[in-house]
């Protein structure tokens, strides 16, 4: 299959006839890292898949709106992250319980989840990380795990680069001390 660039995907979806052919060459493109993007967040495969979803319907209902000031993938993983902070905050208001019954709640799922492939350490980071609040997991997995430039994150999250750091910084220190705890 050929690898257009995004420039070349969006000049596709504005002029050609069939919009829905370039738009579905832009889910092809990036669902795999959209989904483990939020997966690393929310932890559930169904809830993972679910969330992945809405981020292309609503990119769907967007695009035509898409300004070039950024890449197709900085703003897709900003849809992304809204959605899966977005649905934590829901189920937390839902359920009517703290950050911290969530956070075990994940905690379980994670030990019973049949598509997590990690061994013990990768167990044990995915634990620390779930005690991360929402926003700081959200910045210490695009880093992490994406390799993404603070530069691409300010984009994603809306914050500057130094805030960004600082809060990587505070993320992997209270991961280290977790580790270091259990």
């Amino acid at each position: 299959m050929t690898q257009y660039s995004d420039g070349e995907l969006i000049e596709m979806f504005h002029n050609s006839d069939n919009p829905n052919y370039a738009f579905n060459l832009i889910v092809t493109k990036y669902q795999t890292k959209i989904y483990w993007h939020i997966r690393r967040l929310v932890l559930d495969h169904d809830d993972s898949s679910d969330i992945v979803q809405d981020v292309f319907i609503k990119a769907w209902q967007a695009f035509s709106n898409f300004r070039k000031d950024s890449t197709i993938y900085t703003w897709l993983y900003r849809i992304a992250t809204n959605e899966a902070i977005s649905f934590l905050n829901k189920k937390k208001r839902k359920a009517l319980i703290s950050f911290h019954d969530i956070e075990h709640a994940l905690s379980e799922k994670l030990e019973a989840d049949n598509y997590f492939k990690g061994d013990e350490i990768q167990k044990k980071l995915q634990k620390a990380i779930l005690k991360l609040p929402p926003k700081q997991r959200a910045v210490f997995n695009l880093r992490y795990f994406d390799e993404m430039k603070y530069e691409d994150m300010a984009k994603i999250l809306g914050k500057s680069e130094g805030a960004l750091k600082a809060n990587y910084h505070h993320a992997a220190k209270k991961i280290e001390d977790f580790l270091k705890d259990s």
